[in-house]
């Protein structure tokens, strides 16, 4: 598969506890790493997204395509219980030089081909512009269903840019569902108002966007979760970590002033995995060059440690 490379060797290490029990085993013993790009029925498609040239256009802190790896690493020592077995690391998607459509378009291929096979697909990006080619492969996939785009995140995303950044894809996303006549599903939880402007909050409201703002998560989340649970065939998540509080999430392109406490977010989490209905989720925007003593990285990986757990 063309801009596609396995996972390098020495990603996945770890403490090696086998000698107490023979389950006590840490993610880098279980994890399935395939040399080829070949789905594995029912598994995770563990696939990572190493870019960051959508940020460099939004203009933001570059260094979010190393956070792949990083967060492999991170993931590598937690330990391995059930749900985690199942995980298959499906290499990653790089871009070359600024071709940013192309490698968005790997990506589709990638997620596509995993999801026809019976996988779903947890990508770990990579800029928020993993979500015009996640989500476009998630509609692909699920072209006579519902789907809904869940989004955890401080902006809504929904810039206009003669072309494709960051802060673009789900206005893309509502433009390729214009164009196939079908509707636009889509949900921003932990959304900022101080961090986005008035035209896109209109914006937002023209295409019947869901908002629950940082400020009334605690109160309207899981309620607005449960009306957008029941509407769903197919949920598609994504997870901007600029929707944590900086102090928790030092590591990304855009640290949120106030943000949404990790456990706040992770009841959302937990209600979409556990809802039968999740066929794909990532997250972006995990930055390794701002990390602090490594701390972003053990949340982002805890994230996807909990998505993989509950997804069982």
């Amino acid at each position: 598969m063309k801009l596609w490379r396995p996972v390098a060797e020495g990603i996945w290490q770890g403490r090696d506890d086998s000698a107490e029990a023979s389950n006590a085993k840490r993610l880098f013993q279980t994890i399935v790493r395939q040399e080829r790009f070949a789905p594995v029925r029912e598994g995770i498609a563990l696939i990572g997204f190493a870019c960051d040239e959508g940020v460099k256009r939004n203009h933001g802190r570059p260094g979010a395509a190393e956070a792949p790896d990083a967060l492999r690493k991170a993931l590598a020592n937690m330990a391995s219980h059930p749900g985690h077995e199942r995980l298959v690391d499906m290499g990653s998607i790089f871009v070359e030089g600024d071709a940013l459509e192309a490698a968005q378009q790997a990506l589709s291929d990638a997620v596509v081909t995993c999801q026809q096979a019976g996988m779903r697909t947890l990508v770990l990006g990579g800029g928020h512009e993993t979500a015009w080619a996640h989500g476009r492969a998630v509609l692909d996939a699920f072209a006579g269903e519902r789907v809904v785009i869940v989004n955890l995140d401080a902006h809504l995303d929904l810039r206009k840019a003669d072309r494709a950044t960051s802060g673009t894809p789900f206005r893309q996303l509502a433009h390729y569902c214009e164009a196939q006549s079908r509707e636009f599903h889509y949900a921003c939880f932990g959304v900022s108002r101080a961090a986005n402007t008035q035209a896109l909050w209109d914006e937002a409201q023209r295409l019947n966007v869901l908002m629950v703002e940082d400020i009334l998560f605690r109160r309207d989340a899981l309620p607005s979760l449960m009306a957008v649970l029941a509407q769903a065939d197919s949920i598609y998540l994504t997870i901007d970590l600029d929707v944590l509080p900086a102090g928790e999430m030092p590591a990304v392109s855009a640290p949120a002033a106030l943000g949404v406490p990790a456990l706040d977010v992770l009841p959302v989490i937990e209600h979409i995995c556990r809802s039968g209905k999740l066929r794909a989720a990532d997250l972006v925007e995990f930055n390794p060059q701002y990390d602090r003593d490594g701390q972003g990285a053990k949340l982002a990986a805890r994230l996807a440690w909990q998505i993989a757990h509950w997804w069982a």
